[in-house]
Order: C-alpha cells, then structure tokens, then sequence
C-alpha cells in the first residue's frame, strides 16, 4: 500500500471510488435499494424544505474560496449572478430565486457546516457546487431530502448518492476518453500521478482508454503529493516516454493543482530529450491556466486536454456569456473558461427547467427530487446530451450507478488558445465498463 499516513487519510475526497464500506458503493446496490432509498427521502417519510408560492426559492451554491489549495470562487459568484439575471426577467415561474452561498474552504468541517446551513435555511437544493469532501456534507444532504445538483464531479460519491444529479462524468470519463485520444497519437505514454491510495486507482483508467484503442499500458510513475519541485518526476518521464525512436511519446502529469508546477519543471527538463507531447485533464489546465503561464509559449503549449464539455470559445456558451455580461461585468472571479463556472450554469440550467416542469405546483426539496426520479428530460442548449436521471444507471456495475453523461470532448492548446481538437462528443460509457478498479 502506498502514500503516508496523511495520505491515506486523504483518500475519503479522492477522485475516485472509496474503498469504504458505506451503502452506496458500486455494484453493492441493487436497482431495487436504490429505489427505495430515494422513494424514502423523496416521497415524504424524511420531510424536506419546502416554500410557499409567494416566498422565493431558495438554493445554496458552495465552493471553497480565499484558501491555499483549491479556489473556484467564480462558481458562487457565478450562481450570484445567474440569480440577478433570472429574478430581472421575473424569476422562475414569476418567483424569485434567491442564491445563498457559502465558502467550503476545502476543508471537511467547513463542508459539514455548509450542508447543515443548507438545511437550516431551507433550501430546496444545492447547485453547482465544489467539495472534495462528498463523505461528509452528503449525508447531512440526503437526511433532509435535499438534490445536489451538477457538482463538479470531483468524488466518485456524486455518482452514487441517489440524491445527487451529476452533469457531467468527472475525473472517471476523463481519464478514460484522454487514454482513448492518445491511443491513436501517442508512442509510449507515461502518466505521472500522486503517490497515494487514491493515486493508485488513475492508472487503470487511462489504461481502459489506452487499450481500447489498441495501446499498451501506461508508464505508471509515482510523485509525491505536495512536492515544491519535479525535476527528478520530469526527467523520468521524458526517459519513458521516448524509448521508441519510431513515435513520439506522450507525457500526462494528473498531479490536480501540482500539475502546474511539474509542468515548470518539465519545460526545464525537455530541452535535454527527443520531442514529446505533453496531455492532461480539464480542471488540471484550463484556459486562464494557459494564458498565465505565457499563453502561446506555456508549457501546455501542443497539449492534448480531455474536457465535459465544448471548448469556451464555442458559440454555444454565448447564453452565459450574455449573463456574465449583463450580470457580471467587471467581476474578475468569472472566468468564462473555467469549468467549475461552466458546470454552474449547465446545474442552474438543470435547476430551471425542473421548477418550470412544476407549474403552479409547489416547489420543494420532495418536489424536485420526484420530478428529477420521473424522468424529466432536460435540455442544455449542446453543451451536454439530453439529461435524464435513472434509478440505476448504465455504469452502476463498475461504481458510477448515477453518471448519466460519460461524453468527453477532446481539445488541443494551439497558439496559447484551448480548441477542439474533434468535433462532437466521445461517450466513454464502454470504455468504463471494461475498467478494472480492484
């Protein structure tokens, strides 16, 4: 077993599936127990908030902010403004849509504190949110019969609560669709990932992508977690990734907010080997990652980038682009680009369409979560399939009984700018099916 004490501590906000004994883990869960679980919390037997027809709707968006880890203070900001736009147009329904935010800290006792507030105030669900810390802030959520809907995707917990309503596949379809890409591009592929239990598991999905495509494994290469510097990490890398004269190899740093930082050491380090692409994650890198870091001269310059969704410069993201321009103007903490900015406007999409379903109805927790368990189809303008939530999903056998969209997007950094690189959706679903976590 790998990783320090602390790591493995860790391990509960990893990206991927825990391995815990809680009742919600993969393939432990019949479709029937599932059905059950969420007829309890939704059908009345654990009461959630609810709200009169004149009073306005409550929601709660988190994410943790002003820390020294993790920041995505634009979701919040983000779900501020979405709310100013909403309530200028009449509201929802002709109510109004009132935005509580709360700072999660990427702390587990912060993320408690957030989901009990939640209860307290009354809302009838948490939208596009950010937490690393599902194992905590879920439960107080799923006690009360609140949805949490369009998290980021960030634990394996998202897609195994029956309250939670995903979006996207998280760290799972991209691993699996970037291993997919490089199958056809790529001569020897080294992946480079924390030294952790939790680490343990990211190999085993770029390798799902990897061997569907008719690839050999990856090159599995351990880094400390923390670590300040990776010249030795690059240098390694590089040696592995060029031992075929024949095909260029491929580098993939999954290092989460230390992937940066190997990437300056990288940059160092490349001069002395043969030529190398270099490929990662959104979330990992996006576009204001790039841009900062020297835009057409960065390191992630030639990158091959696995994302949920289109790139930021494609039209159909103009809808919340004209809201951050009406609502936001100026507000620096909204990054267009951002994926955590963009999964809260696909969640608020989802959140909308869902109260409007209601009519004149009542809307509250047990409302919503009913109307989301029928089946209500939701449209998102492109920027996802059509949505729709069943009890147990196509990948529930492999631990992901929630994730009903497993399309990725490929893209490429060309000229310090994030672009498709293919058009359309990959769905990935297969290709998760056939991966080993044991």
């Amino acid at each position: 077993m790998t990783g320090s004490p602390r790591n493995r501590s860790r391990l509960r906000n990893s990206l991927l599936p825990r391995r815990t004994s809680r009742p919600f883990r993969a393939g432990a869960l019949t479709s029937g127990a599932l059905a059950a679980t969420v007829l309890v919390t939704g059908c009345g037997v654990v009461p959630g908030p609810g709200g009169d027809s004149d009073e306005p709707i409550t929601v709660m968006t988190w994410a943790p902010e002003k820390t020294s880890a993790t920041n995505k203070a634009g979701m919040p900001a983000f779900a501020k403004a979405y709310a100013r736009w909403v309530n200028a147009g009449g509201g929802i329904n002709g109510r109004e849509l009132n935005v509580i935010t709360c700072n999660e800290r990427n702390d587990s006792v912060a993320a408690s504190r957030c989901a009990r507030a939640a209860v307290k105030k009354g809302v009838v669900a948490v939208v596009g949110s950010y937490s690393q810390h599902a194992d905590t802030f879920l439960p107080t959520l799923e006690g009360a019969g609140i949805p949490y809907i369009g998290g980021y995707g960030i634990t394996t917990d998202e897609f195994t609560s029956p309250l939670s309503y995903p979006v996207n596949g998280g760290q799972p379809a991209l691993l699996a669709g970037l291993g997919r890409a490089l199958a056809d591009v790529c001569g020897p592929v080294t992946l480079i990932r924390p030294d952790t239990i939790a680490g343990d598991q990211l190999p085993p999905l770029l390798d799902s992508g990897l061997s569907a495509g008719g690839h050999e494994p990856t090159a599995d290469q351990r880094a400390a977690e923390e670590a300040t510097e990776y010249g030795g990490q690059a240098r390694q890398a590089l040696e592995a990734s060029t031992t075929d004269p024949e095909a260029e190899g491929c580098v993939v740093p999954a290092l989460g907010d230390r992937t940066s930082t190997f990437m300056d050491s990288f940059r160092r380090a490349r001069a002395d080997h043969p030529d190398v692409r270099t490929a990662t994650v959104l979330g990992s890198v996006d576009q204001t990652t790039i841009s900062t870091t020297g835009g057409a001269s960065s390191p992630y310059e030639g990158s091959y980038v696995t994302g949920w969704y289109p790139a930021s410069s494609d039209s159909l993201w103009d809808p919340m682009k004209d809201v951050i321009k009406k609502e936001a103007f100026g507000d620096n903490r909204i990054d267009p680009a951002d994926a955590g900015v963009q999964t809260t406007w696909i969640a608020y999409t989802v959140f909308k369409q869902v109260v409007e379903s209601l009519g004149g109805e009542e809307v509250s927790a047990d409302t919503v979560v009913r109307t989301l368990n029928a089946g209500l189809k939701v449209e998102t303008g492109g920027l996802t399939p059509t949505l729709r939530w069943q009890f147990q999903d196509k990948l529930a056998a492999v631990g992901f009984p929630r994730m009903v969209n497993a399309n990725v997007t490929f893209q490429e950094v060309k000229d310090g700018r994030l672009v498709s690189s293919r058009d359309g959706f990959i769905d990935v679903t297969d290709t998760l099916r056939n991966t080993d976590l044991t």
